[in-house]
């Protein structure tokens, strides 16, 4: 159990312009687009629970906000997303949260793989599929680094606008793990491109991901929120019951194609990874950290 004094996750009335881990706010024409922030910029936005639990109080706030059309997720400090707090001192697999997104039982009283098992279906799967349904379009604002957790947060979204010094990666398979629990990797990337990515745990940049088809716009780092923005007063111009059966027709398509049934397939194999780690060396990480992670991707990919 960490012995960090870690603040309790936002409600929607707690969030503002300058509140964290999350941040919100709205603006655009008739404040019609609501800007959710990841605000943990000292730790490169890593997610802990309670920055998953207070982004989705700031998604609630925006869906139940009429005035609001479209959101925005972006991030404050160098990158967007570092990935999954493995490592920080407020990291905070061990403590209690109401559930929101899945209907399951408290995982802190539990151990081993039911205890992982029963954090990622609510934590990290679920709120992933429940952010994917938001019945508003979500774009992205990426910049810096969006990596491996950080990019189930802009797959979620419908559109992913990203700076020239965007990079992403997925280089969870040096734990020995199948990706990240959100798969979408082959729906987003291809299959091949799915597969290098994951084989060599190397970076690739936004250019190489708007030209793979996962990124929608790239853009110099200083026009990126101007782009974000102007996309955002498009979309507020359009009924919102239009974008809403859209979005969902979309979504009904890419479930359809099999990502749903797909990404439950995977997230079995996923925790069997874990599962098989802690058996063979007491960690399911496979013995990798945040430290770590970083020192292998700048030695060689």
């Amino acid at each position: 159990m960490s012995e960090a004094l870690i603040p309790p996750a936002l409600g929607p009335a707690d969030l503002g312009p300058d509140s964290t881990p999350v941040a919100y706010e709205v603006g655009g024409p008739e404040n019609a687009v609501a800007y959710v922030t990841l605000n943990r910029p000292e730790y490169r936005n890593a997610q802990n629970s309670v920055m998953t639990y207070s982004l989705d109080a700031a998604f609630r706030r925006a869906v139940d906000d009429a005035a609001v059309k479209v959101v925005v997720l972006r991030a404050n400090g160098k990158h967007f997303s570092a990935g999954h707090d493995i490592g920080t001192p407020e990291r905070d697999f061990d403590a209690f949260y109401d559930n929101v997104a899945t209907l399951h039982w408290d995982h802190t009283d539990r151990s081993g793989a039911d205890q992982r098992l029963a954090r990622e279906i609510e934590v990290y799967m679920g709120m992933c599929r429940r952010w994917r349904d938001i019945p508003k379009p979500v774009i992205a604002q990426v910049h810096g680094a969006c990596i491996a957790g950080g990019l189930m947060l802009a797959w979620v979204c419908d559109f992913i606008v990203a700076s020239d010094d965007a990079f992403f990666s997925d280089p969870v398979a040096r734990m020995g793990i199948p990706g990240v629990e959100y798969f979408a990797h082959a729906f987003v990337l291809g299959p091949r491109r799915a597969k290098e990515i994951l084989f060599t745990g190397e970076r690739f940049t936004a250019a190489q991901a708007a030209d793979w088809g996962m990124v929608n716009h790239v853009v110099p780092r200083d026009e990126l929120a101007a782009k974000v923005d102007a996309i955002a007063e498009k979309m507020v111009t359009m009924p919102m019951q239009g974008l809403f059966l859209s979005k969902k027709a979309v979504n009904i398509c890419e479930d359809q194609m099999g990502l749903r049934n797909s990404m439950d397939s995977v997230f079995g194999w996923h925790h069997y990874a874990h599962s098989a780690n802690a058996e063979a060396g007491g960690d399911s990480l496979g013995g990798m950290d945040a430290k770590s992670m970083k020192s292998a991707a700048q030695q060689g990919g």
